[in-house]
């Protein structure tokens, strides 16, 4: 589900807080900060689309996300790729690499760091494990 850019910001900082009520989500914007009521309006819409919930002290709501910042981010970035670029990793990638107008060895890092970062997580690797 596609979140609005003030749904992100808000999300963004609930990932960071990990959980707060209004006044500390509130608190992370930088000044002027929105209107207290508009962020506690935000947060409500962000409980009923299923991204946050929301615990009960006396009087006071603490909000927490539901959604993993990893979860959401991965759905946009393949959700780009799809919609823009006719889900081509490849078209994606090359697209990045000539905006950031990116050298051979920078190219040639970014593929060695992939290389290694696949490495990781490939079956039989003893750092794809459970760390619970």
């Amino acid at each position: 589900m596609q979140l609005t850019k003030a749904e992100e910001q808000i999300m963004q900082i609930l990932w960071k807080l990990e959980e707060g009520p209004v006044r500390d989500v509130r608190e992370q914007f930088p000044d002027p900060k929105p209107a207290r009521n508009t962020v506690s309006t935000i947060i409500r819409i962000l409980e009923k689309k299923g991204f946050v919930d929301h615990k009960t002290y006396g009087n006071v709501h603490v909000y927490f996300p539901l959604i993993k910042k990893e979860d959401y981010s991965k759905n946009q970035l393949f959700g780009l790729m799809n919609d823009y670029f006719n889900n081509s990793f490849p078209a994606m990638a090359s697209f990045f690499a000539k905006e950031k107008d990116l050298s051979i060895r920078e190219l040639e890092e970014l593929m060695e760091q992939t290389k290694l970062e696949l490495k990781q997580f490939k079956p039989g690797s003893n750092n794809n494990k459970n760390k619970d």
